[in-house]
């Protein structure tokens, strides 16, 4: 005779949504390597047990975290690629910083690096936000439009989103030399091709804070 499937929470539980509240300032506070059934349990104030009811595994732990925070992240994103529909590539590189100097989005990118699942849910998110980010750029420069240089909408999306990434690790190490120049040089191509409807001025290398 067959098991009985095992019950598990309901996602839409107010005390999973607690949960995954204490995760986040787990990883925040301690690293994600801190996240274990007996610490959740403790900073949540529940037993580990209930804990295990919600997520009978740690990667189910680390995958309800992401996915609610990418949620979060995708509406950002469409708002602001919505909100700013002249300047869709100024839109993405400043979107780009935020989600890159983000804490949070930090260590679910180094527990990818050790965990196959967390992998496989990263690579999910991005899919889906290159989807977003060609939509909007398709919407303004036309499908199958190349910009300055020959690039396709594909390849300065990807440059535009990965840069922010790339320097702020960097920064995060105490590196930052030519961070300046590249910044600076970026932006006055993005002002070549669109103009750019809200002025903000980019946060201060970690170096300089």
């Amino acid at each position: 005779m067959a098991a009985a499937p095992r019950r598990v929470g309901a996602e839409t539980s107010k005390t999973r949504d607690a949960l995954l509240d204490s995760v986040e300032k787990l990883m925040l506070e301690e690293g994600y390597a801190s996240v274990s059934y007996r610490a959740l349990a403790t900073k949540a104030g529940v037993t580990p047990s209930l804990v295990q009811y919600y997520f009978p595994s740690l990667d189910d732990i680390f995958l309800g975290a992401i996915q609610r925070y990418s949620e979060r992240n995708l509406a950002l994103l469409a708002e602001a690629l919505e909100a700013r529909s002249d300047d869709p590539l100024h839109a993405l590189w400043d979107f780009s910083w935020d989600e890159a100097t983000g804490a949070l989005m930090t260590e679910f990118l180094a527990l990818g690096n050790h965990r196959k699942s967390i992998q496989s849910a990263i690579a999910d998110v991005t899919n889906q936000v290159r989807a977003i980010e060609m939509e909007a750029l398709g919407r303004k420069f036309g499908k199958g439009a190349r910009l300055v240089g020959g690039l396709s909408l594909g390849a300065v999306a990807l440059l535009v989103t990965g840069i922010p990434k790339f320097l702020n690790l960097e920064e995060g190490v105490g590196v930052d030399g030519a961070h300046d120049e590249v910044v600076k040089a970026i932006e006055r191509h993005l002002d070549s091709i669109e103009t750019r409807s809200v002025r903000r001025k980019r946060r201060p290398s970690r170096s300089r804070r």
